[in-house]
């Protein structure tokens, strides 16, 4: 069921992952041939279905609900190319529509693919996407929401 001013490719258990992730917890937006549901199961992490959905889709609409933390210089990481593509010289142009959605000012980490692995076992959230760009993989870091301060009608509405 949509909400008023909740994007519609948020599904209610990305929305509720989403807010209950707290400053500092990660989330995998996984492509097609991630390893999702053996990630997901190795620690418990929720396992979130959005497939048929592209992650850059997907990513503009979460980072419309969710800050990037702000207090780490890399809160993006991405599972770099093994070296067979590395000498290759690989493009990859899903990180490009990344950089793009994200801005400038936003710096990846490049994370080696098996230590993504490791790393995605400790994620809050695995969201199984049906993305089939290669090397599409991306955590993000929630940062902090800033509260806004509070006019004295809105103090009585919390109230009440």
């Amino acid at each position: 069921m949509p909400l008023k001013g909740i994007p519609h490719l948020i599904s209610p258990e990305l929305l509720y992952a989403l807010a209950s992730m707290g400053h500092g917890d990660e989330i995998v937006l996984a492509d097609s041939n991630f390893p999702s549901e053996s990630i997901a199961r190795a620690n418990g992490a929720r396992l979130i279905l959005c497939d048929g959905l592209p992650i850059p889709k997907l990513l503009r609409q979460i980072l419309k609900l969710f800050p990037l933390d702000q207090y780490v210089a890399k809160p993006i990481a991405l599972m770099d190319l093994v070296d067979d593509d590395k000498k290759k010289g690989l493009d990859v142009p899903i990180w490009n529509e990344y950089k793009e959605i994200v801005g400038n000012d936003v710096q990846f980490e490049m994370v080696e693919r098996f230590q993504f692995y490791e790393r995605s076992k400790k994620c809050f959230a695995i969201v199984r996407t049906g993305e089939s760009a290669i090397y599409a993989n991306v955590i993000l870091k929630k940062g902090v929401i800033m509260a806004k301060k509070q006019t004295k009608n809105e103090h009585e509405d919390v109230a009440e």
